[in-house]
């Protein structure tokens, strides 16, 4: 189900579940720090513009920002975030298209 128009019709959410679940299965540490380096841009283009700020100079608050982005990143799907960070979900779905990681899964649990 890697079309993109497949991919569209799906919620922020389970584009972000299946992008993890790619990512997990590949050990692809690089989608996470990708992820991790868009973050603010995603922030900000969802309105949270305190929190992107916050992400870049860091907050004494959260003492540091990479707390802030560990923080974003165990919300990153949920609401307008999750939305921002779609292009980045499909595109990523996309790329790993070939692979079937459903039919893995179901064998593991089956096992």
């Amino acid at each position: 189900m890697a079309e993109s128009e497949d991919l569209q019709a799906l919620s922020s959410k389970e584009l972000h579940d299946r992008a993890m679940k790619v990512a997990r299965h590949h050990l692809d540490a690089r989608f996470v720090w990708n992820l991790l380096k868009i973050m603010p841009e995603a922030e900000a283009a969802a309105g949270n513009m305190q929190q992107a700020e916050s992400d870049v100079v860091g907050d004494l608050s959260m003492f540091n920002s990479p707390v802030g982005l560990l923080n974003d990143l165990l919300k990153s799907d949920e609401g307008e975030l999750a939305d921002a960070l779609r292009p980045y979900y499909i595109e990523y779905l996309q790329r790993h298209a070939g692979h079937s990681h459903d039919d893995e899964e179901a064998a593991g649990d089956a096992g």
